[in-house]
């Protein structure tokens, strides 16, 4: 093998499609494009969604829901990662770095998902009424 024997491998290559160059060809007169109508033409074509002047579907249905941008900085914490966990006094900071909450978590708050055992002392993080009820009766406090 030599620089001069190289070559792309059998049907990698081929030629361009030359339309509009006689009878002889297959592709004069139209050019593949058919007779008449907006593809037929030169820089005919339309948007995405276009349907010829109709109204287009995504603007005959109605507009739906609402997503808050607050959301990324909400989360919530289950009694059963809580358990887990195993920390006297739990805080934003220790949840963070525990992986249990996103970085950019701004409030949390703990449900009533499974058990807890140990007594955690929370600070600076909410509860719902039946968490505090669990957490309270493990001997916890929720500040």
């Amino acid at each position: 093998m030599e620089l001069n024997n190289l070559k792309p491998a059998a049907g990698a290559k081929h030629a361009k499609r030359r339309v509009g160059r006689g009878i002889g060809s297959g592709l004069g007169k139209t050019a593949g494009r058919g007779h008449k109508g907006q593809k037929s033409r030169a820089g005919g074509y339309h948007k995405v969604g276009f349907e010829g002047g109709q109204m287009p579907l995504q603007r005959r249905l109605p507009k739906r829901g609402f997503k808050s941008h607050s959301l990324k900085f909400n989360a919530e914490v289950t009694l059963a990662a809580l358990n887990q966990l195993g920390a006297a006094e739990v805080d934003l900071l220790t949840l963070k770095q525990a992986g249990l909450v996103g970085a950019l978590a701004k409030v949390v708050k703990v449900i009533k998902s499974g058990e807890i055992t140990k007594a955690v002392k929370l600070n600076g993080i909410g509860a719902t009424a039946g968490a505090k009820a669990a957490i309270e009766a493990a001997g916890g406090s929720v500040a």
